[in-house]
């Protein structure tokens, strides 16, 4: 280890506050990597919530790995040191078992260079007997594990609160890496790839996953009934992250609201909100030098008690921010106690700049919704706004483009109007087709053309002081694409590029892949899809219906109690 490196750890632990740092020998050395840098993984609240549960154990000491900086990485590579962990600066290969929170499929190649560092082996199979489990959770590991099957020993499907519990149980239980794996297949929402073995056919198209007789041939994906008996906020404090000491809180989780190309909204249905008692006690138990509350949901603003939960936080003077909100539930109760709490931006999302496209993806939200969260932000004070959206939706035409850049001058007359003078952002990005959404089925639009969609709305806002574009890149668009609806053979391409350092894309070609002609690939339904050994608690039949309710423009109404469309609530 270099002093450098130590030394950076240490700066770095000695900013936070809530870190948990045992005694040596006296729990056992749990590791959980987060394949981004530390600035990127301590924004993650999934992360905190996981660190509070496995230190809540009697036996267990949670210990985080972080993509190194550029300059950390390099000293790393130079000394040779093997990446260590934050709290005890213990090599990655020393613990038994290694989480890993996979939130976006860019992260994938970080992954791998993290297990380089470690010197662990990339390929489970490679893996002898006293060498650490990967398992692999998050977003990502839920909807399409195939791409990292290869890689992870085990993948945790759906919510990890229990599923986390009941692995460290196993690991601990039994000694033999045999053992161990046939343990963790047996547990509800652990995917173990060892014991599946995918087939294709002559096109080279997959057909089928075989599972050995000993494991279950569908994972069910988990999810969490009561949220309240769980951990829900900021485990550490930190001025080196995103929100720089906020103290984030969970108000809820999961969607309602049916949009159409959104994952998180059907693999992490159904929605659920926490007692305001709970949140409102969590808040009074706060770190003392916290700065400000971060609320935290899919969908903060839909959150039943948040009228009356920002009311008493402005009553008591605490400050506190949402991350988006749903233009249609903005009111001036809500404004005005957002812009007391010291908030600028007020960030809306309509995805899409057409009412047509908007009906398609079932946004639920209309123009005059958004003008009319625009003039309320202006009355209270806040004085940017933020807007989302994509371009390459299924069906989308370049008339639905234009559409977009008149809603979006629209909306900037309207803040000059009201005399708002701050910034419109407007933040777009390529629309990339997930599993388990309605438009799993439906290809990546064609590179040239998103690139003429980007280049026609930075033209059209080419003179406009107070409009600021931002636009994904199109090569990330790509990989995601390809990553997202990939297989195992995809996974094998992925290991390969790594090793050789070069692009995806470039790899893929090697292999006679056209790497957009895969992107864009339409599938059917009714086809074997890799990810079909997987079950989010709804059938095939429900995503077709909602995809020809796409196609029509028809609306689904959101999540009730007592409903049972989807087959979530009654199933699972």
């Amino acid at each position: 280890m270099t002093w450098k490196i130590k030394n950076r750890i240490k700066q770095i632990i000695a900013d936070e506050e809530g870190v948990k740092i045992f005694p040596a020998g006296l729990r056992k050395p749990v590791a959980f990597m987060y394949p981004n840098v530390y600035h990127v993984g301590m924004s993650n609240l999934g992360m905190h919530i996981i660190y509070q549960l496995i230190n809540s154990r009697t036996d267990s000491a949670c210990e985080r790995f972080f993509l190194p900086e550029k300059e950390i990485m390099q000293e790393y590579i130079k000394s040779r040191t093997p990446l260590l962990s934050m709290e005890t600066q213990r090599p990655l290969a020393d613990f038994a078992v290694i989480f890993v929170m996979m939130s976006f499929e860019m992260d994938y190649d970080n992954l791998l260079t993290m297990l380089d560092l470690g010197n662990m082996e990339l390929r489970a199979a490679e893996r002898v007997s006293e060498r650490p489990l990967v398992i692999i959770g998050g977003p990502c590991a839920t909807f399409n594990p195939e791409p990292l099957a290869a890689v992870a020993d085990a993948f945790v499907i759906g919510e990890g609160e229990d599923t986390v519990q009941s692995i460290l149980d196993v690991v601990y239980k039994y000694d033999s890496r045999k053992e161990r794996l046939l343990a963790l297949a047996q547990l509800p929402g652990v995917y173990v790839p060892e014991f599946y073995s995918p087939r294709y056919n002559a096109a080279g198209d997959f057909e089928h996953m075989y599972h050995d007789s000993r494991v279950p041939a569908v994972v069910d994906r988990q999810w969490i009934k009561d949220i309240d008996a769980y951990p829900h906020t900021s485990a550490i404090l930190s001025r080196k992250t995103e929100f720089k000491g906020m103290f984030i809180v969970e108000v809820a989780r999961g969607c309602g609201r049916h949009c159409r190309f959104c994952m998180a909204g059907y693999c992490f249905r159904k929605p659920r909100s926490r007692a305001l008692k709970d949140v409102l006690k969590d808040i009074a138990g706060r770190p003392a030098n916290t700065k400000k509350i971060g609320l935290m949901g899919a969908a903060v603003s839909d959150y039943p008690a948040i009228r009356k939960l920002t009311k008493e936080l402005a009553e008591q003077k605490i400050s506190f921010s949402v991350a988006s909100l749903r233009a249609d539930t903005l009111d001036n109760t809500l404004a005005d106690a957002l812009a007391a709490s010291g908030q600028k931006t007020i960030t809306v999302a309509p995805e899409a700049g057409s009412r047509k496209m908007r009906a398609a993806i079932n946004k639920g939200i209309t123009e005059e919704d958004i003008l009319h969260a625009v003039r309320l932000g202006a009355k209270s004070g806040i004085k940017n706004v933020k807007l989302y959206y994509m371009v390459g939706l299924p069906d989308e035409s370049d008339e639905d483009v234009l559409e977009m850049i008149d809603m979006i001058r629209r909306i900037r007359s309207e803040m000059d109007k009201v005399g708002n003078k701050g910034d419109l952002i407007v933040s777009v990005n390529g629309f990339v087709p997930k599993p388990f959404t309605p438009y799993q089925w439906e290809p990546l639009c064609n590179i040239k053309r998103l690139k003429g969609c980007f280049k026609t709305l930075k033209e059209a806002f080419k003179g406009y002081k107070h409009i600021k574009l931002i636009t994904e890149s199109l090569k990330e668009t790509l990989v995601q694409a390809i990553l997202a609806r990939g297989d195992r053979r995809i996974g094998e391409i992925l290991l390969e590029a790594h090793t050789k350092g070069e692009p995806l894309k470039k790899t893929l070609k090697s292999h006679n892949i056209d790497a957009e002609k895969y992107a864009s690939r339409r599938l059917q339904p009714g086809m074997a899809l890799p990810w079909q050994h997987l079950n989010m608690g709804f059938t095939e039949d429900y995503l077709i219906a909602e995809l020809e309710h796409s196609k029509e423009g028809k609306f689904t109404s959101m999540c009730f109690e007592g409903c049972y469309r989807c087959g979530v609530c009654g199933g699972i």
